[in-house]
């Protein structure tokens, strides 16, 4: 199975709690690091360093969405924080469904969230590729 990373953080969050969140949220769905193909975000965060050295670590391909875009995709756990902030109620499970071509039925794990270290959140969306 082939699938994609959505991912939203807090601003300067550390790249351990983007490893960690990551990690955990593979795990629940019971995925290795090898199904990932693209990670996704909001274009936003187009310069999160930890976003950024994550995707380079594990050579994974990584693809920016407007909050326009995002909200245009149906979600099963929309929020107004998310709203007020990024213009958009969801970015981790709607960045995963459109960088994985997929609705709600192919969301594997729909918002995984965790908090680092650091005191940061993260938050990991997985879909499955429609093939």
């Amino acid at each position: 199975m082939r699938v994609t990373l959505g991912i939203g953080c807090d601003r300067a969050a550390s790249l351990k709690t983007l490893e960690t969140a990551v990690a955990q949220a593979l795990a629940q769905a019971g995925l290795p690091y090898q199904a990932v193909m693209v990670c996704a975000s909001i274009d936003k965060k187009n310069d999160e360093v930890a976003l950024l050295q994550l995707c380079e670590l594990q050579g994974w391909a990584l693809q920016f969405y407007s909050a326009e875009q995002l909200a245009e995709v149906t979600v099963p756990n929309p929020s107004e924080v998310v709203r007020k902030y990024m213009g958009t109620p969801a970015v981790a499970e709607a960045a995963a469904m459109l960088a994985a071509n997929t609705d709600m039925a192919g969301l594997l794990v729909e918002k995984y969230k965790y908090c680092g270290f650091d005191g940061k959140n993260a938050t990991v969306s997985i879909a499955r590729i429609a093939e």
